[in-house]
């Protein structure tokens, strides 16, 4: 690999701040993320009513949720983060967009459960191409002293997307049927697919920092050699795992959770579950960002050290959330559970974009992604439905209420990790390879 240890620090650049162009890309970035969401999150709210046309066991429907998704989903996302750096990301997401879309559509066409599991690969290959690009944009665009807000603004994406996917899907499958929710929420990326690829203009990698990437390309092996040496991208790897690992089983499980327990009806618990998912998750993850910013310009530590503290903060909420026999109140708790858990998104990301050398970045975070994805999305609903099948289910309807109160207490655990994290993140960010 090319020693680029004559690079300017960004501190010691001229940074470029980021101008209304900036903005309007992110924005557009952000609407793809949204879409990406949607698609990905639908399937929570159609649990039961596929369940019960295809007579599978929640274990099933855990598998169909995680790893039927996520496998294909993180090993795609490393070879095509490679090609991100080496070409046009603008244009690998214009074809991941148009991908996923087409095959969230095709999940309606499903004749069984083994052609829906097979649609909802392809739209994890699709999928796959979204993120890491878009993180690298966004890295070029914004300087570091913006970008953990930037990022933050962009995993908004997350939440307006899954809050979607809850509104349009509960009232969809109570009033027509969950073959049409899915064509209904794939068919809008085609469209938006265009705007990307039209509109969005490729900066030279660097350009937020004035520092130019090197020529030379980098391995895989290279980056995955340097970052196992950095302590920091291992814990912030780890510590986003375990918060995954919470956050997706409770959010696939969630409209199952209040089916089930406090028998809400389908477009109840989209209603609730969407607006709270939607303005608690938007205004945890740009607080999460604001505020990583603001106490990291004095010590980068505070990166990760919010993250640890708002991950501890949310355990009681998860408790009352799953435990207390009173829908109103599972409710409310879950708002700060649910807002305290996507803080930790923004200043992730950021740090792993300010860890990463410039042709390293994108494939920084698809590894980043890899890892986190493989053990949250993967095992968090998959944990659920073997809990739900096989642990406590001798409690019947009630067995998931503990299942779910078993994985939610563990993303508590990401608090020590992200701890760890920030112990030599300063000396890490200021290291150029």
């Amino acid at each position: 690999m090319t020693n680029t240890s004559t690079d300017p620090k960004p501190e010691a650049a001229a940074v470029r701040p980021a101008g209304p162009y900036a903005w309007y890309v992110l924005t557009l970035l952000s609407l793809t993320y949204v879409l990406n969401f949607i698609d990905r999150q639908i399937l929570a709210i159609l649990i039961e009513p596929i369940k019960q046309e295809f007579g599978v066991s929640d274990t099933a429907m855990g598998f169909l949720s995680g790893f039927a998704f996520v496998f294909f989903y993180t090993f795609a996302g490393i070879p095509i983060a490679r090609w991100a750096d080496r070409g046009s990301r603008k244009f690998i997401i214009t074809g991941a967009l148009i991908t996923w879309s087409a095959m969230t559509a095709a999940c309606g066409l499903a004749r069984n459960f083994a052609e829906l599991a097979l649609a909802r690969v392809l739209v994890g290959v699709g999928e796959a191409g979204g993120s890491p690009p878009a993180h690298a944009l966004i890295a070029d665009y914004f300087p570091p002293r913006q970008r953990a807000t930037a990022l933050s603004l962009y995993a908004w994406g997350v939440y307006v997307g899954a809050a979607l996917a809850f509104l349009a899907g509960g009232y969809l499958v109570q009033h027509y049927n969950w073959r049409v929710a899915f064509f209904v929420v794939g068919i809008p990326g085609v469209i938006l697919a265009a705007l990307v690829g039209l509109t969005i203009k490729e900066p030279p990698r660097g350009w937020s920092e004035n520092r130019q990437a090197d020529i030379e390309q980098v391995s895989l092996v290279e980056t995955l050699r340097f970052l196992a040496t950095r302590r920091a991208f291992i814990f912030v790897a780890l510590a986003s795992s375990v918060q995954s690992l919470s956050g997706y089983g409770v959010l696939t499980w969630g409209p199952s959770f209040l089916g089930r327990v406090h028998g809400m009806t389908w477009s109840e618990i989209g209603l609730h579950l969407g607006w709270t998912i939607g303005v608690a998750g938007c205004l945890g993850a740009f607080l999460g960002g604001r505020l990583a910013d603001h106490f990291g310009a004095r010590d980068k530590r505070w990166y990760m050290r919010l993250p640890a503290f708002q991950s501890f903060l949310g355990i009681p909420f998860v408790v009352g959330f799953t435990l207390l026999p009173d829908r109103n109140l599972a409710l409310l708790c879950f708002i700060p559970f649910y807002a305290l858990g996507a803080m930790y998104v923004g200043p992730m990301f950021s740090v792993v974009q300010g860890i990463a050398p410039l042709r390293m970045r994108t494939t920084a975070s698809a590894i980043l992604l890899f890892i986190a994805n493989m053990i949250g999305l993967g095992l968090g609903p998959l944990t659920i439905g073997l809990l739900n099948d096989y642990v406590f289910s001798r409690h019947g309807p009630e067995a998931i209420r503990y299942s779910m109160l078993v994985v939610g207490i563990l993303g508590g655990m990401a608090s020590l990790l992200f701890w760890q994290a920030s112990r030599t993140l300063n000396e890490e960010l200021e290291q150029r390879k």
